[in-house]
Protein backbone atom coordinates (compact mmCIF):
# COMPACT_ATOMS: atom_id res chain seq x y z
CA UNK A 1 0.00 0.00 0.00
CA UNK A 2 3.00 2.74 0.78
CA UNK A 3 3.97 2.36 -2.88
CA UNK A 4 0.38 3.83 -3.96
CA UNK A 5 1.37 6.84 -2.26
CA UNK A 6 4.40 7.77 -3.92
CA UNK A 7 5.00 9.26 -7.43
CA UNK A 8 6.64 6.50 -9.60
CA UNK A 9 9.74 7.70 -11.86
CA UNK A 10 11.85 6.70 -14.47
CA UNK A 11 15.89 5.79 -14.33
CA UNK A 12 15.97 9.80 -15.04
CA UNK A 13 14.27 10.90 -12.10
CA UNK A 14 11.24 11.90 -14.21
CA UNK A 15 7.31 10.94 -13.47
CA UNK A 16 5.96 8.37 -14.95
CA UNK A 17 2.45 8.90 -15.56
CA UNK A 18 0.27 6.51 -16.69
CA UNK A 19 -3.15 5.96 -17.72
CA UNK A 20 -5.82 7.96 -15.70
CA UNK A 21 -3.23 9.78 -12.95
CA UNK A 22 -4.65 12.71 -11.13
CA UNK A 23 -2.87 16.34 -11.85
CA UNK A 24 -3.96 19.06 -9.60
CA UNK A 25 -3.27 22.04 -12.42
CA UNK A 26 -3.25 25.79 -11.06
CA UNK A 27 -2.07 28.90 -12.82
CA UNK A 28 1.04 30.99 -12.69
CA UNK A 29 0.64 34.07 -14.80
CA UNK A 30 -1.23 33.36 -18.28
CA UNK A 31 0.42 30.06 -18.49
CA UNK A 32 -0.99 26.29 -16.63
CA UNK A 33 1.22 24.04 -14.74
CA UNK A 34 0.83 20.81 -13.31
CA UNK A 35 1.97 18.20 -10.43
CA UNK A 36 0.96 14.74 -9.28
CA UNK A 37 -1.73 14.60 -6.90
CA UNK A 38 0.17 11.94 -5.26
CA UNK A 39 2.55 14.71 -4.09
CA UNK A 40 -0.11 17.27 -2.79
CA UNK A 41 -1.28 17.53 0.91
CA UNK A 42 -3.69 20.81 0.95
CA UNK A 43 -4.17 23.76 -0.78
CA UNK A 44 -4.46 26.94 1.58
CA UNK A 45 -5.72 30.58 1.38
CA UNK A 46 -2.71 33.00 1.32
CA UNK A 47 -1.87 33.64 4.94
CA UNK A 48 0.69 35.50 6.91
CA UNK A 49 4.31 34.54 5.49
CA UNK A 50 7.56 35.03 8.30
CA UNK A 51 10.55 36.42 6.17
CA UNK A 52 13.98 34.13 7.14
CA UNK A 53 16.77 36.12 6.66
CA UNK A 54 19.77 34.65 4.54
CA UNK A 55 16.98 32.92 2.85
CA UNK A 56 17.29 31.62 -0.93
CA UNK A 57 15.36 34.26 -2.63
CA UNK A 58 12.95 31.76 -4.01
CA UNK A 59 11.69 30.91 -0.38
CA UNK A 60 9.28 33.77 0.48
CA UNK A 61 9.50 32.84 4.05
CA UNK A 62 7.77 30.19 6.60
CA UNK A 63 4.41 29.59 7.99
CA UNK A 64 2.86 27.62 10.89
CA UNK A 65 0.83 24.99 9.32
CA UNK A 66 -0.50 23.51 12.65
CA UNK A 67 2.25 23.92 15.02
CA UNK A 68 4.93 22.49 12.58
CA UNK A 69 7.12 25.43 10.27
CA UNK A 70 6.47 24.94 6.79
CA UNK A 71 8.83 27.04 4.13
CA UNK A 72 7.23 29.06 1.27
CA UNK A 73 8.76 28.51 -2.37
CA UNK A 74 7.31 31.79 -4.23
CA UNK A 75 6.73 29.68 -7.23
CA UNK A 76 7.51 32.44 -10.21
CA UNK A 77 10.80 33.34 -8.64
CA UNK A 78 12.08 29.72 -8.53
CA UNK A 79 11.35 29.43 -11.93
CA UNK A 80 12.53 32.64 -13.01
CA UNK A 81 9.30 34.10 -14.32
CA UNK A 82 7.87 38.00 -13.51
CA UNK A 83 6.53 38.66 -10.47
CA UNK A 84 2.73 39.87 -9.92
CA UNK A 85 0.91 40.69 -6.85
CA UNK A 86 -1.11 38.44 -4.69
CA UNK A 87 -4.69 38.28 -5.46
CA UNK A 88 -7.74 36.88 -3.80
CA UNK A 89 -6.97 33.84 -6.11
CA UNK A 90 -3.32 33.09 -4.71
CA UNK A 91 -2.71 30.01 -2.98
CA UNK A 92 -0.46 28.47 -0.82
CA UNK A 93 -0.19 24.20 -2.53
CA UNK A 94 1.62 22.32 0.37
CA UNK A 95 3.76 19.19 -1.24
CA UNK A 96 5.51 16.67 -0.28
CA UNK A 97 8.48 15.56 -1.87
CA UNK A 98 10.87 12.72 -0.02
CA UNK A 99 9.71 13.33 3.34
CA UNK A 100 10.52 17.06 2.86
CA UNK A 101 7.12 19.65 3.45
CA UNK A 102 6.70 22.83 1.85
CA UNK A 103 4.58 25.41 0.48
CA UNK A 104 4.45 26.83 -3.16
CA UNK A 105 2.98 30.20 -4.00
CA UNK A 106 0.68 29.96 -6.88
CA UNK A 107 -2.05 32.41 -8.83
CA UNK A 108 -5.03 30.33 -8.51
CA UNK A 109 -5.71 26.53 -8.41
CA UNK A 110 -7.57 25.62 -11.36
CA UNK A 111 -8.96 22.08 -11.28
CA UNK A 112 -7.98 18.43 -10.78
CA UNK A 113 -7.66 17.14 -14.50
CA UNK A 114 -7.25 13.50 -15.24
CA UNK A 115 -4.52 12.94 -17.78
CA UNK A 116 -2.50 9.84 -19.70
CA UNK A 117 0.97 9.15 -20.32
CA UNK A 118 0.82 9.74 -23.87
CA UNK A 119 0.27 13.66 -23.84
CA UNK A 120 3.21 13.42 -20.77
CA UNK A 121 6.31 14.02 -23.34
CA UNK A 122 9.58 14.64 -21.74
CA UNK A 123 11.07 15.39 -24.78
CA UNK A 124 8.78 18.49 -25.05
CA UNK A 125 10.50 20.80 -22.89
CA UNK A 126 12.45 23.22 -23.41
CA UNK A 127 16.04 22.36 -24.24
CA UNK A 128 17.69 25.42 -21.45
CA UNK A 129 19.57 22.95 -19.59
CA UNK A 130 18.43 25.16 -16.97
CA UNK A 131 14.65 25.70 -17.32
CA UNK A 132 14.53 22.11 -18.47
CA UNK A 133 15.35 20.77 -14.96
CA UNK A 134 12.70 22.29 -13.63
CA UNK A 135 10.39 20.87 -16.02
CA UNK A 136 9.16 17.13 -15.87
CA UNK A 137 7.25 17.66 -19.79
CA UNK A 138 4.26 19.55 -21.30
CA UNK A 139 1.19 17.61 -21.27
CA UNK A 140 -1.73 18.37 -24.50
CA UNK A 141 -4.94 17.79 -22.86
CA UNK A 142 -7.80 18.75 -25.43
CA UNK A 143 -6.09 21.79 -27.03
CA UNK A 144 -4.63 23.00 -23.28
CA UNK A 145 -0.95 22.79 -22.82
CA UNK A 146 -0.26 21.87 -19.15
CA UNK A 147 3.47 22.42 -18.00
CA UNK A 148 4.58 19.02 -15.59
CA UNK A 149 7.22 20.32 -12.78
CA UNK A 150 10.07 18.66 -11.88
CA UNK A 151 9.13 18.59 -7.88
CA UNK A 152 12.45 17.41 -6.58
CA UNK A 153 14.12 19.90 -8.34
CA UNK A 154 11.81 22.61 -7.48
CA UNK A 155 12.23 22.15 -4.23
CA UNK A 156 16.02 21.43 -4.08
CA UNK A 157 16.41 17.74 -4.24
CA UNK A 158 18.18 16.18 -7.42
CA UNK A 159 18.08 13.20 -7.84
CA UNK A 160 21.89 11.15 -7.70
CA UNK A 161 24.03 10.54 -10.42
CA UNK A 162 22.43 13.63 -12.24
Amino acid sequence: MANELAPVTDDMGQPVVDEGTQVVAFKLLDEEYGISILNVQEIRNLTDITRVPFAADFIKGVINLRGSVLPVIDLKQRLGLEQAPYTEKTRIVTVTVEDVHVGMLVDAVTEVITIDSKPIDPKKAVNVREANRFLSGIGNLDGRLIIMLNLEEIVGMPKEGK
